[in-house]
């Protein structure tokens, strides 16, 4: 099963809502010191987490505490703390010894919020300037978040990005104090990210700052969808608190779950048969159009990306007969099949609704015939790490290509191409 995470965030996100969440849900806090030490900060902070109340209700605060060395001004070694860029940070990540995901991830998430204040400032995101304060603080939230998820066991996908998806984000409103003098909320960056991501947002009506930049760039980098959880079945929720109080309680939610759906991903799923995909379903019934238009539209479907396309006869209104129109295809390709199916029907509507489906394992593989070459779809199951063959079906065109080019009817081609498959997986075995 693979461990998936949703953050909500009723009341927006921050760095150390999100490790309140995550020592909440087990991450041992001596783990997170002792893995951030070797970042060769750890003269320059200290990190404790406590259980406070926020409106009632107990939640995990994180504290990152930064140590004041001012009176350090004449020792050279910490002269270069006055503020970080992106090379320098990416450095230090790479030098520290990390687990591999969590590494992968913090350079992530640097890199975003990196990129964002560049694009605020017109500036390149190896030229964007961490100042003191923030530097180490934004390094001990991103860095300790990607160590919490990796340590959780949250999956990685094929990109390599965790199984991590985050609500809409509350707006928040007003001004905070910033190194540029007063700022409107959301703070430029933030508003940065939520825009590379197309991020979906509301009004709480709480006019404070909710979002925080590096809250921000944890969420949108992480992430991989925004909105509505995804079916998980909760096994844990892990409850992380803002530093202020608000109208509401200031607690980010942190819901670790198992997927109810299977990922398409065949690599984690070694003793399933099949493995489920979502898929975009069209459908709309005609009742007058020529029947000869009926057979262009096929064809213009599959040409704009339909997986299967099919109608059945049925009854109308005023007894008329028509047809039931059905489309089957990647959600990617939902817009252009439907603007086929107006473009080329007399219909009006078309509904539309996404499905899973279970779909075996499949190759393409060539087969020798003597009368040419066939394409051959193998389809298999898998039990207990043996792959066990379930299909193998010649390409239809391919049969029908030679079997017209030298006068044979299109089963025998089929029957050759099969019998022959056979023959060379016996050989090979």
């Amino acid at each position: 099963m693979n461990k998936i995470v949703y953050f909500q965030c009723p009341t927006g996100i921050s760095g150390d809502m999100c490790l309140g969440a995550l020592v909440s849900l087990g991450v041992p806090v001596e783990y997170l010191i002792e893995k951030l030490n070797g970042l060769g900060i750890e003269r320059e902070y200290e990190l404790k987490a406590e259980l406070v109340q926020r409106n009632g209700q107990q939640a995990t605060k994180v504290h990152v505490d930064l140590v004041d060395h001012h009176h350090h001004h004449h020792d050279h070694e910490h002269t270069h703390h006055h503020g970080r860029h992106l090379p320098e940070i990416e450095q230090m990540i790479l030098q520290a010894g990390l687990p591999p995901r969590a590494e992968a991830w913090s350079l992530a998430v640097f890199r975003q919020l990196a990129v964002a204040e560049g694009a605020v400032h017109g500036i390149s995101p190896e030229k964007v300037h961490f100042h003191e304060v923030g530097a180490v603080d934004a390094i001990v939230d991103i860095v300790g978040t990607c160590l919490g998820l990796d340590w959780l066991g949250i999956e990685s996908n094929e990109e390599g990005l965790p199984l991590l998806y985050c609500s809409a984000f509350p707006t928040g409103g007003g001004t905070v104090r910033a190194a540029h003098g007063q700022m409107a909320v959301p703070v430029p960056a933030v508003l940065k990210l939520w825009e590379m991501r197309g991020c979906p947002v509301y009004s709480n009506g709480i006019e404070r700052e909710l979002v925080t930049p590096t809250g921000a760039a944890i969420a949108t980098t992480l992430a991989r969808e925004f909105g509505s959880p995804p079916p998980i079945a909760i096994k844990k929720v892990g409850l992380g608190a803002g530093t202020i109080n608000l109208p509401i309680p200031n607690i980010l939610r942190l819901w670790l779950g198992e997927s109810a759906i299977l990922e398409s991903n065949l690599s984690d799923y070694q003793d399933t048969s099949a493995y489920l995909e979502t898929i975009s379903v069209l459908e709309t019934q005609i009742d007058d159009l020529n029947p000869q238009a009926i057979g262009y539209v096929f064809e213009a479907l599959f040409a704009a990306g339909a997986l299967d396309v099919f109608t059945q006869a049925i009854a109308m209104k005023k007894s008329r007969p028509g047809i039931l129109l059905t489309v089957i295809c990647h959600p990617e390709n939902l817009l252009s099949c439907e603007a086929v199916i107006f473009r080329e029907t007399t219909t009006l509507g078309i509904r539309r609704t996404n499905q899973q489906r279970a779909i075996l394992p499949r190759e393409i593989q060539q087969v020798e015939t003597e009368y040419g070459q066939v394409r051959v779809k193998v389809a298999w199951k898998e039990r207990s790490l043996e792959k066990v063959i379930a299909n193998v079906q010649p390409e239809y065109e391919d049969c029908a290509e030679l079997a017209r080019k030298h006068n044979i009817p299109w089963r025998e081609v089929q029957r050759l191409a099969l019998q022959n498959w056979y023959l060379t997986k016996t050989k090979s075995e």
